[in-house]
């Protein structure tokens, strides 16, 4: 009976010997450490984590005369860190400690370029907001994506791809909070300050997509560039197609290195990320707002799974203390804002 018993509490409540976690944890550890094939296999795995931390160093030394390659790559940067857990995943299953420590090479160097930006930096003291915004063309509800941007408490607020028929809906919206305002070909500059000095920028395209504008906040002068940048396209004949963005870009460039008052500061839709090189003339001269003082990537495009930050806030002579993303409107990009301190 007591035999019949002891059997009875064992199936009840578990055998007394029954490995624990930790348990088989050493069990398995001991069955790779007498696994012969264990820094044999996953050869394959192991190549694809090294070239993919090596990918991430040398982002720079792959070439653009072939198809835009090296910015293409440059624009999604960031997303090749979701090839690491897939590698490892691989790993575990090949029972591979070749590709487990070939993995630490990309883990490093992806937290290395982009670890940053995992956390908030927003700090306190700015004196000045601001806001920037591509509407697209086709947007159906301008007057409830201006009064969305409006809602940041922005006190300068930039538009991209205005159209004609839309820009009095846009006026409309945003004349209770902006006095001051100038529309310039296909973008806009909304100011709760005076704005002077207000002209196109010429980036060499034919038409109008860039301006800037000297806005006299209380804290003193800023001069306020706005700019929407030619598109891209990807196409498999011609691979990454971005030599008239570039050609703007080195003009915005041009205009803003020139510029007399030394306080500046970008809006706009620049078609690329700070990691693109073809933006060097733009952003070697700037610091974007996200990347001093953002919290997470934010990414701004397409607005349904924004995959890239393409939309930026620069400043030159100006200390970003914040920056955001706005909630979605009806375009096809998140609007952004940046509070500075002047």
């Amino acid at each position: 009976m007591r035999q019949a018993y002891e059997t009875e509490t064992e199936t009840e409540h578990g055998s007394a010997e029954a490995p624990r976690s930790g348990s088989r944890i050493r069990a398995l550890l001991g069955t790779w450490r007498g696994d012969p094939g264990i820094w044999r296999r996953g050869v394959v795995v192991a190549a694809v984590a090294v070239a993919t931390g090596l990918l991430m160093i040398l982002h720079a030394q792959i070439p653009n005369r072939i198809g835009n390659v090296g910015s293409l790559t440059e624009t999604f940067l960031p997303w090749l860190g979701l090839l690491v857990p897939v590698l490892l995943v691989l790993a575990l299953l090949r029972r591979s400690a070749t590709a487990l420590l070939a993995l630490l090479v990309p883990a490093v160097v992806w937290l290395n370029l982009f670890g940053g930006l995992l956390s908030d930096k927003a700090a306190g003291g700015g004196n000045l907001t601001v806001a920037t915004h591509n509407v697209n063309a086709e947007n159906t509800d301008p007057e409830g994506t201006a009064r969305e941007v409006a809602s940041s408490g922005a006190a300068i607020v930039a538009l991209q791809e205005l159209t004609g028929d839309a820009v009095p809906a846009y006026e409309k919206a945003l004349a209770p909070e902006y006095r001051y305002h100038s529309v310039q070909g296909t973008v806009g500059l909304w100011s709760k300050y005076p704005m002077s000095d207000t002209r196109p920028v010429d980036i060499r395209l034919g038409w109008v997509r860039a301006m800037r504008s000297t806005v006299a906040t209380p804290s003193g002068d800023v001069a306020v560039y706005v700019a929407h940048l030619p598109s891209v396209r990807v196409k498999l004949n011609a691979g990454f197609t971005a030599s008239q963005r570039d050609t703007s870009a080195d003009a915005l460039g041009e205009a803003i290195v020139r510029d007399p008052v030394g306080k500046v500061v970008l809006l706009g839709d620049l078609n690329g990320t700070m990691n693109d090189r073809s933006l060097n003339s733009v952003t070697s001269q700037m610091r974007s707002t996200q990347g001093a003082v953002g919290d997470g990537f934010g990414f701004s495009w397409p607005a349904s799974f924004p995959m890239a930050r393409i939309d930026q806030i620069m400043v030159k002579g100006v200390e970003p203390v914040s920056s955001w993303t706005l909630p979605r409107t009806a375009s096809d990009h998140l609007p952004i804002a940046a509070s500075v301190r002047l």
